[in-house]
């Protein structure tokens, strides 16, 4: 799942961006709402996770999200703030967000919040997908085969966690670089089939299949 960070504190961006990645997600970083409106222009992400004061004014987190939703934007918000009144929670939530966080937070608390963000927002995408001897628990970001847990990386995860949750449905290597990985990745390289082959190494050649030439799915 791709998803856009924004928060200008380097100190609370940095070890964040680096958790979420860890935990399977793509993350792409903004420093300001200009920074976080040009971004959100280019890429389809999953949800946005959005400091409330920026660059911009006290309030600029509020404002981007109005400005989103006045656009028909379904994107779930999940805001970070410092500001922890009931008045600043339910001012966050009137604008737009679907989730208040208030900070100091733990980083385990914000990637459950946005899982849960994630599976609010949709009816087809199940927690548990069952496939032969592999079973894949994406809400505890767990695999195991033949019940011995396998350990995967954070983009392996990111990676089976979209081609299992839609079976069947073929994804271009496009859409995976846009739903999997970030704004820095380089779509000349290899670095796709780099990590199916890992995937199969780990988990068995049927779990992705390759329809050559245009991309990979999962078995139906």
């Amino acid at each position: 799942m791709r998803i856009l960070l924004m928060e200008d504190d380097a100190g609370i961006r940095t070890p964040l961006a680096r958790y979420l990645r860890e935990s399977g997600f793509a993350v792409d970083e903004a420093a300001s709402a200009s920074e976080a409106h040009g971004l959100y222009e280019l890429y389809p992400y999953a949800a946005l996770v959005a400091d409330v004061r920026l660059p911009e004014g006290e309030n600029a987190g509020f404002e981007l999200v109005r400005e989103l939703r006045a656009h028909r934007s379904g994107v779930p918000v999940l805001f970070l703030s410092a500001r922890d009144t009931l008045e600043d929670r339910l001012e966050g939530l009137e604008a737009g967000g679907d989730d208040y966080l208030v900070k100091p937070f733990h980083l385990q608390e914000v990637a459950a919040r946005l899982r849960a963000l994630l599976r609010r927002g949709t009816q087809v995408t199940p927690d548990t997908v069952v496939h032969g001897e592999l079973q894949f628990d994406w809400s505890r970001r767990r695999v195991t085969r033949a019940g011995q847990e396998v350990h995967l990386t954070g983009k392996e995860l990111g990676l089976l966690e979209l081609l299992s949750t839609h079976p069947g449905r073929l994804f271009t290597r496009e859409e995976i670089i846009d739903r999997v990985w970030d704004a820095s990745f380089d779509a000349e390289t290899n670095v796709i089939d780099v990590y199916v082959r890992n995937l199969r190494r780990k988990l068995g050649d049927g779990v992705i299949e390759t329809v050559r030439g245009v991309g990979y799915r999962f078995p139906s």
